[in-house]
């Protein structure tokens, strides 16, 4: 199971600057899907698997990284 996706989502979007807002239009979203964004980084919601690849592509981050909870230890201050 995916239990790290949205911590490490949160962070990246943070650590560009981005609001919730700002995030979904970039991958494609309306403004209003600012609660959606807020549900992926509140492991409410994991996003289809196009959706994945556009916020890897955005964030800067392989597909893997996002998906994989054995990578990103910068966050394990997080968990």
């Amino acid at each position: 199971m995916i239990t790290r996706f949205g911590k490490k989502v949160r962070h990246l979007r943070e650590r560009a600057g981005l609001t919730q807002s700002e995030l979904a239009y970039a991958i494609g979203l309306s403004d209003r899907s600012k609660g959606f964004i807020s549900e992926i980084e509140s492991a409410k919601k994991i996003p289809k698997a196009t959706l994945v690849l556009r916020l890897a592509n955005l964030l800067g981050v392989s597909t893997d990284y996002l998906l994989r909870d054995d990578l990103g230890t910068e966050l394990d201050d997080l968990a």
